[in-house]
Order: structure tokens, then C-alpha cells, then sequence
């Protein structure tokens, strides 16, 4: 039976991506950190089936859990893509539990993956917020930088080859900047 974290464990902050859940303490591998739960509802029952908000978690086809109401902490828990935790789904039960799946220290927040399905209704419009896809995205973002400096110095470079080359050969027709001819002297204007 994997360890139960206590409800001390866990605080609700501000978080990158609006409110989050944050360890207080140490936090093990494997332990069960928070219940995530609200009203059961039947998607055979029609009104059940309309009921649209961010904090569904579908167990199966058929039941889904309400999570929007206020006593579940675990709602605050937000998407990353690289998680420090995963959902237990019980759909027997009809329970989901929230598991660490490596230590968290204190002050981490504690995040897990929300699905292709979530993801791709929710998060893929508006872009992955999470600290890896940021991290992905600096990264880049910075290469992309250093790919812009890189051609604009090479153009640089070329421009100024370019410009060598005018002026060597202007020289080697006779013709010179300041009216001398290639051997050095000066023309005289009739």
C-alpha cells in the first residue's frame, strides 16, 4: 500500500501559470499525495453530458468526475510535460488519486500530465505553458537568435568582400578613387 501524504504536505500558490499546487515538504516516489474529487456524473444522462468545465476528469466513457468544486485541492494542479506525478484512475471505484512519481522537494510544484485529449482541446491553442515546453521554447528562441546574428555577419562579410573587390577592381582599370592611375601618378586634365 503506497504511502498517503497529509494534507500538509501541499499548499495552493501562485504558479506561472496561474494557481498551483506546491509541496510544503519533502514529498517520496510512489506516495499518494491528494484525491481528486466532486459530484460523479452519468454521460447517459443528458444533463450530466452538457455540463462543460476545465475540471472534468473522465474516468471512462461513461463517468466523469466534477472536480470544479471548491473543497478539491487536487483542481489546482496544473499540466506539465514533464510531471512529478500521475493519476491514479480507478474507474471501479470511481476514485482518481494523484501519485508522485519522483521525490518532490519543498517549494516544487507538483504537476502531472493531463492527456492528448485535454491537451489538444485546451492547451494546444494557446500554447504549453509548462516549465519544459518554456525551457523548449527559450531554447529556440535563442538558436534562432544566433542563426539570425550568424547570416546577418556572413551577409556582412559578403558586403564587405564585395566592396574590396569594387574597389581592386576600379584600381586595376587605371581608374582610382582620388584621380590617380594605377602606377601612382596623376592624370593631368587637358
Amino acid at each position: 500500500m503506497p504511502a498517503i501524504a497529509s494534507s500538509k504536505s501541499y499548499r495552493v500558490g501562485r504558479s506561472k501559470t496561474g494557481l498551483g499546487l506546491f509541496a510544503t515538504m519533502p514529498i517520496k516516489k510512489g506516495t499518494r499525495i491528494i484525491r481528486y474529487f466532486g459530484p460523479i456524473l452519468d454521460s447517459k444522462i443528458p444533463a450530466h453530458d452538457e455540463i462543460e468545465n476545465k475540471y472534468l476528469f473522465e474516468l471512462n466513457g461513461r463517468w466523469t468526475i466534477d472536480g470544479s468544486v471548491r473543497k478539491n485541492l487536487a483542481r489546482y494542479i496544473n499540466h506539465s510535460c514533464r510531471p512529478n506525478a500521475e493519476s491514479d484512475v480507478r474507474p471501479r471505484e470511481r476514485k482518481v488519486f494523484i501519485r508522485a512519481i519522483r521525490n518532490i522537494e519543498p517549494g516544487d510544484e507538483i504537476n502531472y500530465d493531463y492527456g492528448t485529449d485535454y491537451f489538444k482541446a485546451y492547451l494546444k491553442p494557446i500554447g504549453c505553458k509548462c516549465e519544459s515546453c518554456e525551457k523548449k521554447r527559450k531554447k529556440l528562441r535563442a538558436e534562432a537568435r544566433a542563426e539570425r546574428a550568424k547570416v546577418k555577419a556572413r551577409t556582412e562579410r559578403k558586403a564587405k568582400k564585395a566592396g574590396a573587390k569594387a574597389a581592386k577592381k576600379k584600381k586595376l582599370n587605371g581608374k582610382h578613387l582620388n584621380g590617380k592611375t594605377a602606377s601612382g601618378t596623376a592624370r593631368k586634365s587637358s
